[in-house]
């Protein structure tokens, strides 16, 4: 939603937002009391306001935002060209989440209305505030759009965190009022995070709010592996801006390695079979063997290749084939030309002979491109060979290989001793 008094900049930002973002909608209004019908109606994932707004203004907006259910959550950005240090009080203490310079421009600010949608869009900012004593705090966090789980207990705390990877509603953040008691110390607490759960600085930021004037602890709160500090009595503005900084430091890490998962996904993926490359497979093919004791590899090759024409559609038929015939945990590879590479566990030697005599029937079956194609397997399983390495895998699968294509077309051969 956009709310401005002109007309001429609500057109503007709203032409510049479509441009910018796919499949966007936009809610444009003219005043608060055109918003608040609105605002009762629908759930917004952003909204953008002017300060001045003819009858009631931006900061009255915001109070009604906020007293709405459906929005709570809601960030709003406040634009204004007036921003002191009276506004920035009144604004935060009525839950705007952002101040905009109106001076900067419509170009930046729908910039600023992008990055700020990429923060918020599926992530809800959750603290585990460890305390013992709760007051006001939880009103302010609240207000500005925090989830909130107070917790007493250190080690309470901690076994709550040994289980956020697997937890519905992950914790983002960690606050620590380093004031409170029990058997734990602050300090072993921090220490427990950074060298027992393993949560770096950017996995788990940690937040501590210390005495006035307690300059002593700062050190020590750093030196154990705390992010940032605030001092009491806690001013809201510095209170959320740190929360919303170091939220945004973990974001930013939670983004930068779903980035780097997708890298490694496209350098370990055989672009044209839709399978893992060879590179994978030896990469990750010892750790696999090592979770996975009781496996068997087969070496898959397609039969007269030379001779079929559609070479890579055919490949390509085969190697989705491959992913759809077997279940999602084996290991699928193309191991070089024309020939696949299976790593399946827990799979015992009958097993696995009567999973490659399916799949040589299936394949006739399916008749990828209307053609008559066969396989030859060879198989190689861990019951065979005095020591289960991936290398001796590999090895013996290739020569059973050459064994069932000695044998001519659509033929099976194992390693047995």
């Amino acid at each position: 939603m956009i709310v401005d008094r002109s007309e001429v900049v609500r057109s503007i930002v709203s032409r510049l937002l479509q441009n910018q973002i796919k499949n966007i909608c936009l809610i444009t209004c003219g005043s608060v009391e055109e918003a608040l019908d609105y605002l009762y109606q629908d759930k917004f994932d952003l909204i953008t306001s002017s300060l001045v707004l003819p009858g009631l203004d931006g900061l009255d907006l915001c109070h009604e935002i906020r007293r709405n259910k459906k929005q709570y959550f809601t960030p709003v950005i406040m634009v204004t060209s007036d921003i002191n240090q009276s506004i920035l009080h009144q604004g935060f203490s009525v839950g705007i989440s952002y101040f905009f310079n109106k001076a900067l421009g419509y170009k930046r600010l729908v910039e600023f209305i992008q990055e700020i949608l990429q923060r918020h869009l599926g992530q809800v900012g959750r603290i585990l505030f460890l305390t013992d004593k709760v007051n006001n705090m939880q009103y302010i966090i609240k207000k500005h759009g925090f989830l909130i789980k107070y917790i007493s207990c250190g080690t309470q705390a901690l076994e709550i965190l040994k289980d956020n990877s697997v937890h519905e509603d992950k914790f983002d953040i960690v606050l620590i009022d380093w004031s409170l008691k029990g058997k734990m110390t602050n300090a072993n607490i921090i220490d427990n995070i950074r060298n027992k759960l393993y949560y770096s600085s950017q996995e788990m930021p940690i937040l501590v709010i210390i005495p006035a004037n307690d300059h002593s602890s700062i050190v020590n709160i750093l030196h154990t592996g705390a992010n940032d500090f605030i001092s009491k009595p806690v001013i809201e503005e510095i209170l959320i801006a740190r929360l919303k900084s170091l939220i945004l430091v973990k974001q930013q890490d939670r983004i930068l390695k779903s980035c780097s998962k997708k890298i490694y996904n496209l350098k370990t993926t055989d672009g044209l079979t839709g399978v893992h490359n060879k590179k994978y497979l030896l990469e990750e093919g010892k750790a696999f063997i090592t979770q996975h004791p009781n496996v068997c590899l087969m070496m898959i090759d397609i039969d007269n290749f030379e001779l079929l024409d559609l070479a890579d559609e055919i490949l390509h038929l085969v190697g989705q084939f491959l992913l759809k015939s077997f279940p999602q945990e084996v290991m699928i590879s193309r191991f070089a030309g024309k020939k696949f590479a299976a790593l399946i566990p827990d799979c015992a030697f009958n097993y696995g002979k009567t999973l490659a005599t399916n799949l040589c029937q299936d394949l006739i079956k399916f008749k990828p491109e209307n053609l008559e194609i066969t396989i030859s397997i060879g198989i190689a399983s861990c019951e065979a060979i005095a020591e289960t390495t991936l290398n001796n895998l590999i090895t013996d699968a290739n020569a059973a290989l050459s064994e069932a294509k000695k044998q001519g077309n659509n033929h099976i051969s194992v390693i047995t001793t």
